[in-house]
């Protein structure tokens, strides 16, 4: 009997060996398994919070700040001199002298040309003898009428005749006169048309003066600007040809009457041209007509794209709000609030296209607030 116990037990114990084994690696790959579940779960909630950070639209946002604006009314129009002359020759005649260049300043009376003046002369000197002859008849006629030796009809016939030689001698000495062209206003040589040498035609053109000292620039203005612009308001100029470089000048006048078939107005504004302005330049005009020394204002690149119903985005709490305004004076790159925004608060300047209500956002250059998973008490343990 014992020996056949015996020999049955290697029979059995190899056999409950294998059972074991398998269940105790059940266990513990269920328990792995477990674990590696609770470890995965943190890592999700990781990438989670990493994901909404990395979410975020990039914006450029500024404070709302005080400073002061100025109400104004901007245009552009080229500058034109306020005096500018073309020089005609009077009478004809060979320029025997030319005497003033391109670009020569001239003052008003000065002698531009000389022509060709011997018929003048030669004519003032035929009728100033014969002026002379009638004299001495008329003075010999009224001698002898004190003897009743000449009638009043014969006097009164010389006194006439002599009036009339009279004018024709000053007539003639005009047309001496002319010979010399002088310079009717004073300025610069724009243009010359002749040379010495040239036949010159009655009445045609052979300079252009300009005068340059003062300069105008004329705006057309609409109509509701009539009560705002009147004459005496400071003006800026800006012109291309001169970058970085404002003048400054005077509203001179204000048309009194709108144009019915454009709505507008003309508005002449004057500078002086300090030797740098010219005519012909093209410039950016710049009416200030009020002034506020205080006023709440944003950058004008932060208004959204709605005229109708001005709005900007605001930063709050990291996300944008939209928020709605109303606006007052623009100045340049500024734009006066005048509700809907307090000071301090911040608005959205750059990345506005990316926005809508609510839109999580990160202002560049504010530090990355940066959102970990809170470790669940399984990963504490471990």
């Amino acid at each position: 009997m014992s020996a056949d116990r015996i020999s049955h037990f290697p029979a059995i114990r190899p056999n409950v060996r294998p059972t074991f084994a398998r269940a105790l690696g059940a266990g513990i790959l269920l328990g792995c398994l477990a674990l590696s579940g609770c470890k995965g779960g943190g890592d999700a909630e990781a990438k989670d919070g990493e994901k909404k950070v990395q979410d975020a639209v990039p914006v450029e946002a500024v404070k709302v700040v005080r400073r002061p604006i100025a109400a104004s009314y901007s245009g552009t129009a080229p500058l034109e001199a306020r005096a500018e002359s073309q020089v005609v020759a009077k009478t004809s005649g060979v320029a025997l002298q030319v005497m003033a260049e391109v670009g020569q300043e001239v003052r008003a009376g000065q002698v531009l040309v000389r022509l060709d003046s011997d018929r003048a002369v030669l004519q003032a000197a035929q009728t100033a003898a014969q002026m002379r002859k009638l004299e001495a008849n008329y003075n010999r006629s009224l001698q002898l009428s004190k003897q009743q030796l000449v009638s009043a009809n014969d006097i009164d016939q010389l006194k006439f005749d002599l009036e009339n030689i009279r004018a024709a001698n000053r007539l003639a000495n005009l047309e001496l006169s002319y010979a010399n062209v002088a310079a009717p206003i004073s300025g610069v040589i724009a243009e010359r048309s002749i040379k010495t040498g040239n036949f010159v035609q009655i009445n045609s053109p052979i300079f252009r003066i300009v005068d340059t000292s003062r300069l105008e620039a004329t705006l057309n203005v609409p109509e509701r600007e009539l009560a705002t612009l009147k004459a005496g308001l400071p003006v800026q100029l800006l012109v291309d040809a001169l970058p970085g470089r404002p003048f400054l000048g005077r509203v001179d006048r204000v048309a009194p009457v709108i144009d019915s078939g454009s709505g507008t107005f003309r508005v002449i504004c004057a500078f002086e041209s300090g030797g740098l302005l010219q005519p012909g330049m093209f410039g950016r005009v710049k009416i200030d007509y009020d002034q506020r020394a205080d006023a709440m204002v944003i950058p004008r690149s932060a208004l959204l794209d709605d005229e109708n119903d001005p709005a900007v985005y605001t930063v709050r709490n990291g996300k944008a709000v939209r928020a709605p305004i109303k606006l007052g004076y623009y100045d340049g790159e500024w734009v006066e609030v005048r509700s809907g925004l307090t000071l301090g608060d911040r608005v959205v300047t750059a990345g506005k296209v990316a926005l809508r209500e609510g839109t999580e956002v990160q202002v560049i250059g504010d530090p990355v607030a940066k959102k970990v998973a809170a470790a669940k008490p399984e990963d504490k343990k471990q």
